[in-house]
């Protein structure tokens, strides 16, 4: 009889390989291939066995254990979808010093408030330094229990102890299980813990968070299992010279999975930014060159947002493209068409373009104000005052229509603006407001100056 032979399976996705290669056919990650020993051979029949419950009729199912729990921050339950559902596991990623601990620990204080018992393990601080951050602030509760751990051990005999409503463990890759093999906070590590928190968490109802690391791409650090064990994975993320943070949710099994949430950081914590339009759009008396508003939809929330642009003589040599905030590719595609469809010369000057606030601006329906922008800095004419702008354009300079127009439009209507470019058949107006309907670039340039 043949010997069996030693199988590889990468850490991060799980493909299985017959011989060891640098890097994964299906993941395409490098250096993730183990070796993990003789596979098995697979089971030729499976018999029948005990169920854990029996199948009932869709109708008669109850739906008390999927209701979410609100937690008393509302932009933290907007993104969620209403709420923390019992016996959910939530994965929150984010940069280091974001302030990720800082919000799990005002909502654990929250939830402490309203439905008793909260549990905080802390792998990355002591005891104290989370205290004293409590105090900062004001996140002190009789309900509110605080353990130092790393050993998956110590965890679970916190939990049997307190039998808390919520578990934050701060964070994930600190915490390592002893029956597994693995460097701390390695692959094999992190799927064993998260694997084994879930199961408890789903066995008591308990909810649970895990704060995840992310790498130098943004990405969740370990293996890509973990984003498929837990239920809810969220992101927290902002420039650490702003004090503007968000929070998206990148899948949700209870709720929609692109809300966004903002929240904005300071001495006395983080603290939820209900209507953050007003963050987006500078504040001047009279209107400058090189500036237009739009309206842009983060899930289902419409958020002004406001283009810069700035022409400047090139000083010699290849004229430079500089951009923040907005996609590069296609800054450069609505330069050409400002260009060729618009008649604005712009091949032998410098283009600096970018958003105001720290926000990212990634979808079409911005083209039409980065266009105007680019073209009020070239001719040094400002838009109108109360003027906003939305449409996708075209490389053939059309202006087409976009999703949500309505509601962008009421959000701006709702802010004061009392004009908007469109493009042609863009539904009727809200109260206060004045529709331009234009078909395309050239007529937008014309029908605004």
């Amino acid at each position: 009889m043949k010997s069996a032979r030693p199988a590889h399976r990468c850490t991060e996705c799980g493909y299985t390989a017959a011989k060891w290669v640098g890097r994964c056919p299906e993941c395409q990650t490098w250096g993730t291939i183990q070796e993990v020993g003789a596979v098995g051979s697979p089971l030729r029949a499976v018999s029948a066995g005990p169920v854990s419950a029996k199948a009932r009729p869709i109708a008669q199912v109850e739906l008390a254990g999927a209701r979410a729990v609100p937690t008393g921050i509302a932009e933290f339950d907007r993104v969620l979808g209403g709420g923390l559902v019992p016996g959910a596991v939530l994965l929150v990623a984010g940069e280091p010093g974001v302030g990720k601990s800082t919000l799990l620990l005002e909502v654990a204080h929250r939830v402490a408030e309203r439905n008793g018992p909260t549990l905080v393990v802390s792998g990355e601080e002591s005891a104290a330094q989370v205290r004293l951050r409590a105090e900062r602030i004001g996140a002190l509760h009789d309900e509110l229990y605080l353990a130092a751990e790393t050993e998956l051990s110590a965890v679970l005999s916190h939990v049997e102890d307190v039998n808390p409503s919520l578990l934050v463990l701060d964070s994930v890759q600190t915490v390592r299980s002893p029956a597994v093999d693995g460097t701390d906070g390695g692959a094999t590590q992190v799927r064993a813990v998260a694997s084994a928190l879930s199961a408890v968490a789903k066995a008591r109802g308990m909810t649970t968070i895990l704060v995840g690391h992310v790498t130098k791409d943004g990405a969740i650090a370990g293996p890509r299992a973990l984003e498929h064990l837990v239920d809810v994975v969220i992101s927290f993320d902002g420039e650490r010279h702003s004090t503007l943070r968000m929070v998206r949710a990148t899948k949700n099994r209870f709720g929609p999975a692109d809300e966004i949430g903002c929240f904005e950081i300071g001495d006395s914590g983080v603290v939820g930014v209900p209507d953050p339009s007003h963050l987006f759009v500078s504040r001047r008396s009279s209107p400058v060159p090189g500036s237009c508003v739009t309206v842009t939809m983060e899930g289902s929330r419409p958020l002004l947002a406001e283009v810069q642009a700035l022409v400047a003589t090139a000083g010699g040599g290849s004229p430079r493209r500089a951009v923040s905030g907005l996609d590069p590719a296609r800054v450069a595609m609505v330069n050409a068409v400002v260009e060729r469809r618009g008649g604005v010369k712009l091949a032998d000057a410098d283009i600096f373009a970018a958003s105001v606030g720290g926000v990212r601006i990634v979808e079409p329906a911005a083209d039409l104000a980065l266009a105007l922008a680019i073209a009020s800095a070239a001719k040094d004419r400002p838009l109108p005052h109360g003027v906003i702008a939305l449409g996708e354009v075209g490389l053939s300079g059309e202006i087409r229509r976009v999703g949500g127009t309505g509601r962008r439009l009421a959000e701006a209507a709702r802010q004061g603006y009392t004009a908007a470019l469109v493009p042609e058949d863009s539904g009727p107006a809200p109260a206060g407001m004045r529709l331009i309907e234009v078909p395309d670039l050239g007529t937008a340039l014309t029908r605004l100056w």
